[in-house]
């Protein structure tokens, strides 16, 4: 919730956030104000590959407290899921965390619990990857919502002049 709460107010109110915004919107007006895009570029994905890192690590550590060959378990696909999403709304990335976090935690729940349910562990092991295809395609549905929402830039390159 720090984090979350820290960034909600870094995007929506800190002169950084904005400074991110601009170089997303249009880098070209960002180079025009005097802002190094490049820089900021990096210093974006920078923090991406540390988040992914604590992400990486409180898994190893607090959720299996040991590593273990294919612990993550191709987790990493339904986070790219999460920020398709999102569509970068950032409480929609909270409400996305917590329904895909909640079907991940479901399969535990069903296998150990005493309802007798009797489902394949297999069919449950993919529960959350079938989740993730049914929301991505619910989602993608509307490509139009997608495209309104992300950054004008992405994916583009910048050349300061």
């Amino acid at each position: 919730w720090i984090i979350f709460g820290g960034l909600v107010w870094f995007l929506a109110k800190s002169r950084g956030g904005l400074i991110l915004k601009a170089v997303g919107e249009s880098p070209a007006s960002a180079h025009a104000v005097g802002i190094s895009v490049n820089r900021v570029r990096y210093m974006a994905v920078l923090f991406g590959g540390a988040m992914a890192g604590l992400g990486g690590a409180f898994l190893s550590v607090f959720y299996t407290p040991m590593w273990t060959e294919g612990m993550i378990a191709g987790r990493g696909w339904i986070a790219l899921a999460l920020v398709v999403f999102a569509t970068w709304r950032p409480w929609r990335v909270l409400l996305g965390a917590y329904l895909f976090g909640g079907v991940l935690i479901s399969q535990f729940f069903v296998q150990s619990s005493t309802l007798q349910i009797n489902v394949p562990s297999q069919l449950l092991s993919a529960l959350p990857y079938l989740a993730t295809i049914v929301v991505l395609v619910l989602i993608c549905r509307n490509p139009q919502m997608i495209r309104i929402n992300s950054p004008a830039s992405l994916g583009k390159s910048f050349r300061a002049d």
